[in-house]
């Protein structure tokens, strides 16, 4: 299959767990980014620093262009995000995917040239920290440790990420995709750490999957 196609199949299987078992993580879905936007995205990358879009990154944006954040009510502390559903974060638009990866104001490039995209952060207010996805797959990015960043990866392609999410989500600790847990709080997928919980008001409304 494409990658398209392959993208395609592995959010489709995960968003419908998402239907079924978490429907506000699901409603916080944006549509796909429009096609200029992508086009834009990529002759930007190509004008800055010589690669193109990774293309599987151009087939996830063509089918969710990002989150938007829904309103809970019970959320009083404002601790859940509903668009967090992945354990890497939240999924970035193409504009604030480009936004870390483009050289500074000195024109130089942080990322040692590294032909990879961030596409998923923890940090919505100012992306440091999350996701990159390139050629070789899908790996992890830190502002304060870019030395390396792009060399090796935790998995080969974004759908094969997407897809060890949805075995996380449906074979239990032994498909785990990472150390958080999943688990269910007012309708969001929410990943937690039982020996370090970020969560505190929310927590006993908090359902493991598993």
């Amino acid at each position: 299959m494409s990658d398209q196609q392959n993208v395609e199949a592995a959010w489709s299987r995960l968003t419908a767990w998402l239907m079924a078992n978490a429907p506000v993580s699901y409603a916080s879905l944006l549509p796909g980014a429009p096609e200029p936007v992508i086009e834009t995205a990529d002759a930007t990358l190509r004008q800055h620093l010589g690669f193109p879009l990774p293309a599987e990154l151009a087939a996830l944006w063509r089918i969710c262009g990002g989150v938007e954040h829904q309103e809970l009510a019970d959320d009083e502390e404002g601790e859940v995000s509903s668009g967090a559903f992945l354990p890497g974060g939240v999924i970035m638009s193409p504009v604030d995917a480009l936004r870390p990866r483009l050289p500074d104001h000195t024109g130089t490039d942080l990322w040692g040239g590294a032909p990879v995209v961030p596409w998923l952060t923890i940090d919505e207010a100012g992306a440091e920290s999350g996701h990159w996805a390139g050629d070789i797959g899908v790996g992890q990015w830190s502002l304060d440790g870019l030395i390396g960043v792009g060399q090796k990866a935790a998995h080969p392609s974004i759908d094969a990420y997407l897809d060890a999410v949805h075995r996380t989500l449906t074979g239990g600790p032994a498909d785990a995709v990472g150390p958080g847990v999943p688990g269910v709080v007012w309708g969001c997928l929410v990943w937690e750490r039982p020996e370090a919980p970020l969560l505190d008001e929310a927590l006993p409304h908090w359902t493991p999957v598993h």
